[in-house]
């Protein structure tokens, strides 16, 4: 809805709106949204699910665990990352992932893949409208509500998920937030980080890593599949609540691993941890020091919206790589957002463009402890989630290293 906002002329007139809504939740193949609870600040949280298709050779085996999925991930060729077998190169293995597909059915029966027509666009088949046929079989098309399940419940799908808990994903969020609870939704540009990290878990496979901005903890929860320690950081007590449970729904696939993932209070305006133990997910001593002895990679989705905010995130980024013991590499994933504005008149991306002025100035950086290389990465790589990978989401990888 967009309103009026209060000017003091009528030469003055500006426009805002009062919620944005994630593309990812528009456009979610999922037959429905289960609303699970209210957060504490009265918004319907709801519980989207996903299939997991656990493989071990991804790319040679197309029977591996789960029956045929071949179709899934041999349509993509390996890009130039990848060795003469497919598999991430340096990981000594052909594939130790698994794939992370939206589900048309939670029960496992049916999986929805991507159909595309012949310009390469997301081919939508709708189901009939009932009045289009004046006889139909069966009654009116059905119409979906949201279904209200109580949070204590241990099984939230009921009947649906009576399938292997490793072969689903729980992921809580909200359907529509003001700008400043955008952080609650689920974004396209998470799950191509996701993506990435599925297909480069070489990079990630032991390491500790820490996630600014973390959201719904969905890149959180994917990393800790293969990493050591996850710190999953964003700020406000209700999001990391979110979090935490998202965590804890998802705890199984962690586990399966052997990774651990610690919600952690991070705000990127304040130069140092909270320490405070009275402060809901503040920070010990002891995982101070782990997080600045061990960490060796750094990801961020989707936190380039605001231009204040994304200097503030690269002035976090840099601070972080300095006080860290080893070098780094941080792996950015960012949508760029067209939009009319009216001190234009024309299209432009200017959220976007102020992120790409902050890489360029992190690369001229010389204060003679760190230099930047910044590169982008090809998104020609399989893709193993279900979602639209549209040309404007892109990834960035920054490498910290030591002045010599």
């Amino acid at each position: 809805m967009v309103q009026l906002a209060p000017a003091a002329a009528m030469d003055e007139v500006t426009f805002r709106s009062d919620t944005v809504l994630s593309d990812v939740h528009l456009y979610n193949p999922n037959h429905r949204h289960l609303m699970v609870r209210l957060n504490s600040v009265g918004q319907p949280v709801f519980l989207s699910q996903f299939k997991l298709l656990w493989s071990q050779d991804s790319w040679t085996d197309s029977g591996a665990k789960g029956g045929d999925h071949g179709d899934v991930h041999t349509k993509e060729p390996p890009s130039a990352e990848t060795g003469s077998t497919g598999s991430p190169p340096r990981s000594g293995h052909s594939n130790e992932g698994f794939f992370l597909q939206a589900g048309a059915d939670t029960t496992g029966r049916e999986v929805a893949e991507a159909h595309l027509d012949e310009d390469g666009d997301l081919d939508v088949v709708r189901r009939p409208r009932a009045a289009s046929d004046p006889n139909p079989a069966g009654p009116p098309r059905d119409k979906v509500h949201p279904m209200i399940l109580a949070q204590e419940e241990d099984d939230v799908l009921g009947e649906e998920a009576q399938g292997s808990p490793h072969d689903i994903i729980r992921i809580e969020h909200t359907m529509a937030t003001p700008l400043e609870d955008v952080g609650k939704q689920v974004w396209r540009g998470a799950l191509l980080l996701a993506d990435y990290i599925l297909f480069r878990q070489d990079l990630f496979r032991g390491c500790t890593a820490l996630e600014l901005g973390a959201g719904t903890g969905l890149a959180s929860i994917i990393a800790a599949t293969v990493a050591r320690t996850v710190y999953c950081t964003d700020v406000g007590a209700d999001l990391l609540a979110m979090c935490q449970r998202n965590i804890a729904l998802n705890s199984h696939l962690a586990a399966a691993g052997g990774g651990v993932v610690k919600v952690k209070e991070l705000d990127w305006l304040k130069d140092d941890l909270c320490t405070d133990p009275e402060v809901p997910f503040s920070w010990s001593q002891e995982e101070i020091s782990d997080l600045y002895d061990h960490t060796t990679i750094l990801f961020a989705a989707e936190v380039f919206y605001d231009d204040d905010l994304t200097d503030a995130v690269f002035k976090t980024l840099s601070r972080l790589a300095h006080r860290l013991k080893n070098a780094c590499t941080a792996i950015l994933s960012v949508e760029k957002r067209l939009n009319f504005t009216l001190r234009h008149l024309d299209v432009t991306c200017e959220a976007y463009d102020h992120f790409r002025s902050c890489l360029r100035a992190l690369e001229q950086l010389a204060d003679g402890k760190l230099r930047f290389v910044v590169e982008p990465v090809e998104a020609s790589f399989p893709q193993l989630l279900v979602y639209e990978r549209i040309q404007q989401l892109e990834l960035w990888k920054i490498i910290a290293e030591p002045v010599t």
